[in-house]
């Protein structure tokens, strides 16, 4: 501090006091707030927790789709067998749409909302069917993809590894994708609606 200037005086303000009148209380009914939801609450948690989880299958379906779009390099002749099938991308479509179903039904239940949501999750249960299949194929067809074109060993243990582990994951993604769309296509209990229309 500088010894030449003066020191002044703090001054604090603090805000007027808040009194609470005294009231006695009556006898008015508390206001309930009741649920706007055509569904039991657990149920609609339920179905926004699946649906966005099926939204980010579907999204992760679709970049590992793009991820062996930039396999077409030297040495390898050739797509591996699960992308020339297409399956990351039409896979994708059905898991994002059935999951947004699944959230749009939570907050708006319709009648015909609950058909196509159930609708959209039996196509998504048939697409991860035939994405159960289709990968066993490409676990099958392209075990020696990598290595049959790569001249050094290492180089092919560390690159089939990888996609032996894109595969394993699309698996996984579409056996949980099939139970969590045949859960919301088959049981009607589930999709039984108090107020829809």
């Amino acid at each position: 501090m500088n010894p030449n200037t003066a020191h002044n005086p703090v001054f604090l303000v603090f805000p007027p006091e808040i009194t609470i009148p005294d009231v006695q209380p009556t006898d008015l009914p508390a206001p309930t707030f009741e649920s706007k939801s055509a569904f039991p609450k657990l149920l609609a948690t339920k179905m926004k927790i699946l649906g966005a989880m099926q939204i980010l299958f579907g999204v992760m379906n679709f970049s590992f789709g793009v991820i062996f779009l930039f396999t077409l390099e030297n040495p390898y002749p050739r797509f591996p067998f699960i992308f020339i099938s297409g399956y990351p991308f039409w896979s994708s479509v059905l898991f994002i749409n059935s999951g947004s179903f699944l959230v749009a039904l939570e907050r708006k239940p319709t009648g015909t909302l609950v058909k196509m949501s159930r609708i959209m999750n039996f196509l998504s249960a048939l697409g991860a069917t035939a994405g159960i299949i289709l990968i066993s194929f490409g676990l099958i067809l392209d075990q020696h993809y990598f290595c049959g074109y790569i001249q050094t060993t290492s180089q092919c243990q560390s690159i089939a590894t990888l996609f032996i582990g894109i595969l394993i994951m699309l698996m996984a993604f579409s056996i949980i994708e099939l139970f969590i769309s045949l859960s919301f296509s088959i049981m009607r209990r589930h999709f039984y609606c108090y107020d829809c229309d």
